[in-house]
């Protein structure tokens, strides 16, 4: 079937293949391209929408478009760096402000059909460091924030539309209004659906696999499930054999609990290798978060070589299968000017030398998390497998945070001094107490990676609304830091405890933070450590379970860190998310009574002296830590 389509030109941006994902939700057909795509090829697309990107307009290198392209006739949506390039070829000014990461009030200033039906004011997600200073001719503003008067403009006589904020993200409330108006103003067919994607997706599958056989790595997760069913459907199940590897990193007896969900679904060709030793041992000493990535994803490749030579598998005769997502492919840096957020273990090089040489099937590529799952429920999958957690595929792996015998060294006195002063005069809030710890996680910022600090809250404050601004607002201001958490419970669970426990064990692997001193301990990924993180992480599980309420979490990372200040004990970070498709998360509001139960049960492990509460969204940190 042939759609009429929206084209997405990709500059890089986190966001670009959530922008042809919002589009697919309103039932257009939508394609990424690359920026530099010739002008002509886009003469048959009904409408052009400009992605965001890691870069300045203005920096050496930065990814353009074609500037015919807005000579074309076809309606034109620029969205934050492609709003921005748009300003700028055609000649208007950007400049560098301030960076900002989180969320504004859009006012419309225009009466105009871009915002048919939008509410003004509005909340808006800004993630940005230029800014629109001086509009191209032919444009003038129709929307603004409080700090960005060039939110939104319009060139109306030439159907070309800007916006400063990320209409694709689930934080800017009257996105997909505003989408769905440019596509009105695009005169675009409604015509794609998930059903039509099953029907392409058989005959895609058929042709790219031809007679031979798929070799699938599943892990009971909703990707490679549904992936698998597809593929069944397309191929016969005789033709598909599906493979679930024990890395050793799975939650607790979780290898078990998934081949006997997938039996029980109707998967009769599995095979479930324990390759625990192989990984730990891999793993043993390794403490950067990209290496550990890259040998978790190296190792499913070579033990699904091991396991095919076992298996007697024909390799002239079989390819490979995997459950890749749009989501894998991005935060990899997998299209053109993307940058490099994480690499997934099923995008190491060695993986992306096989499909480049089509050695590898991936039907549901091109699909975000909930498209994922309206089409397993298409497919006719039991619910509970459809919408299961997601878990990645490292497990446990990036969970457990690491350090090694030659980290740095941090003081933080006056940063910690700057962040309090900065809260309590902006917030009004006097009874808080601020820590910058001595450890990184990723995060995604401005479309760039980031391996940044986290900050802790030390306070009595039990205001979701407060504790959020209070968050953003740290983000937004301190470069140091891309997390906020909040200090559950603890040796120092206030912040006037944390006085009494200053002068405690000073030693070399002390890090002094001014309110406390902060000991981090050489840790690596072992079987102890594997072993305690499942039993916090079933403990947590067993306790949502019984809450009164599923809070619609999305994913809940239990994240296992070697800080404390107590010598050699760890500290957990509950990390509860609220999202759609994982590209945008917003952390969980769990009722607090919930959260001190968990506390208490927690800190009834000896080796566990801290538990934080992560208050971040996605941006500025991603979903897991690592």
């Amino acid at each position: 079937m042939k759609h009429e389509k929206v084209a997405v030109l990709d500059f890089g941006g986190q966001y670009a293949h959530l922008i042809a994902n919002r589009v697919r939700r309103l039932n257009v057909y939508s394609e990424i391209v690359d920026a530099d795509i010739p002008p002509s090829e886009l003469a048959t697309y009904k409408g052009i929408i400009l992605s965001g990107g890691p870069m300045s307009v203005n920096a050496p290198g930065a990814p353009f478009c074609d500037k015919s392209i807005f000579d074309l006739g076809i309606p034109i949506l620029g969205i934050c760096y492609g709003h921005q390039l748009t300003q700028h070829l055609l000649g208007g000014e950007v400049l560098s402000e301030n960076k900002e990461y989180g969320l504004a009030d859009l006012i419309i200033t225009h009466d105009v059909d871009f915002f048919k039906n939008v509410k003004s004011p509005s909340r808006v997600w800004m993630s940005h460091g230029d800014m629109v200073k001086q509009f191209a001719p032919g444009f003038s503003p129709i929307g603004r924030t409080s700090d960005c008067d060039s939110a939104a403009v319009a060139d109306l006589n030439r159907h070309i539309y800007g916006v400063q904020f990320h209409p694709e993200v689930t934080h800017t409330e009257e996105g997909m209004k505003i989408l769905d108006n440019f596509l009105n103003l695009c005169d675009v067919a409604r015509d794609w659906s998930i059903k039509t994607f099953i029907q392409e997706g058989v005959a895609t599958i058929q042709r790219k696999v031809g007679d031979k056989k798929v070799f699938m790595l599943v892990s009971g997760g909703v990707d490679s499930t549904v992936a698998f069913t597809l593929l069944e459907k397309a191929l016969g199940k005789d033709r598909v054999y599906g493979l679930l590897v024990d890395h050793g990193l799975m939650r607790l007896n979780e290898a078990v609990q998934v081949k006997t969900a997938l039996t029980a679904a109707g998967f009769e060709n599995l095979h479930v290798a324990d390759k625990s030793d192989e990984f730990l041992s891999a793993l043993s000493g390794k403490t950067e978060p990209e290496a550990k990535r890259k040998i978790i994803g190296d190792l499913f490749w070579k033990v699904k070589e091991d396991v095919a030579a076992e298996l007697h598998l024909n390799p002239d005769e079989w390819i490979m299968g995997q459950g890749t997502i749009y989501p894998d492919t991005i935060e990899t840096g997998g299209t053109k000017h993307a940058d490099t957020i994480k690499t997934h273990h099923n995008r190491v090089d060695l993986v992306q030398q096989m499909i480049a040489a089509g050695k590898v099937i991936e039907p549901i590529a091109q699909l975000y998390k909930d498209e994922v799952r309206t089409l397993g429920e298409e497919l006719g999958l039991p619910r509970p497998l459809v919408w299961r957690q997601p878990f990645p595929g490292p497990g446990l792996g990036v969970r457990i945070l690491c350090t090694s015998p030659t980290r740095e060294t941090y003081d933080f006195t006056a940063l910690n001094q700057s962040i309090q002063q900065f809260v309590q005069q902006k917030y009004n809030v006097s009874e808080i107490e601020i820590c910058v710890l001595p450890i990184q996680s990723v995060g995604v910022q401005g479309d760039e990676r980031t391996y940044r600090h986290p900050a802790v809250l030390f306070t009595p404050l039990r205001d979701w609304d407060l504790l959020e601004r209070i968050s953003t607002g740290i983000t937004n201001r301190f470069s140091e830091v891309n997390r906020v958490v909040l200090n559950m419970a603890g040796s120092a669970s206030k912040a006037s405890e944390t006085t009494l426990r200053r002068n405690e064990g000073r030693g070399t692997d002390g890090f002094t933070n001014g309110a406390t001193n902060w000991y981090v301990h050489q840790a690596d990924v072992n079987r102890n450590r594997v072993a305690l993180l499942q039993k916090i992480d079933d403990l947590v599980t067993q306790h949502m379970i019984k809450a009164p309420d599923d809070y619609d979490i999305w994913q809940f990372p239990v994240v296992l860190a070697p800080v404390s200040i107590k010598v050699g004990c760890e500290s957990i970070v509950l990390r509860p998310i609220v999202s759609t498709e994982a590209m945008t998360a917003s952390f969980a509001r769990i009722d607090w009574n919930v959260i001190d139960e968990m506390a208490t049960a927690i800190l009834a492990e000896p080796q566990i002296s801290h538990l934080f509460y992560d208050l971040t969204h996605k941006p500025p940190g991603t979903i897991e830590w690592e």
